[in-house]
């Protein structure tokens, strides 16, 4: 099972960084977030073992925020050691998605769009998002 941050460098590594196409820490959280949520739908088992919590501008994995927030609002850089072979053919093609459905969005855009849905919702701020209410939700997002 990939972590957060091996999650994170997919989409990074995804980004096309020389056409502007930039990954700041709050979009990495949104993608991150929404890759969980659909792998939960789909699959109900999580992407990932981090929890999700309701922050102030919207769902974020602690631990990834830590570890991106040196950049700032500024690009996070692509990973020069990555490795697809923790993701399984079902996970590349998941994020390969929800890259190209969300990825096309500004960080502050995935930001509005998040505070709209029930998982951010339905949670106090500074909690846990519960995987039963990602899961829940997203199943409602499935074509």
């Amino acid at each position: 099972m990939p972590n957060a941050k091996q999650v994170a460098e997919f989409f990074l590594q995804l980004s096309e960084p020389e056409v502007g196409d930039i990954l700041s820490n709050l979009k990495i959280q949104k993608l991150v977030y929404y890759a969980q949520g659909f792998h939960l739908a789909m699959y109900e088992i999580p992407l990932f073992d981090e929890q999700i919590v309701a922050w102030e501008h919207g769902p974020v994995v602690e631990a990834l925020y830590h570890e991106f927030k040196v950049y700032g609002s500024n690009p996070i850089p692509q990973s020069e050691n990555f490795d697809v072979s923790e993701f399984t053919s079902e996970q590349v093609e998941l994020l390969k998605e929800i890259y190209e459905v969300y990825g096309q969005f500004s960080a502050w855009k995935l930001r509005n769009m998040t505070h709209s849905e029930q998982p951010w919702l339905a949670t106090e701020r500074n909690q846990v998002i519960d995987n039963a209410l990602l899961t829940e939700y997203f199943k409602t997002q499935l074509n």
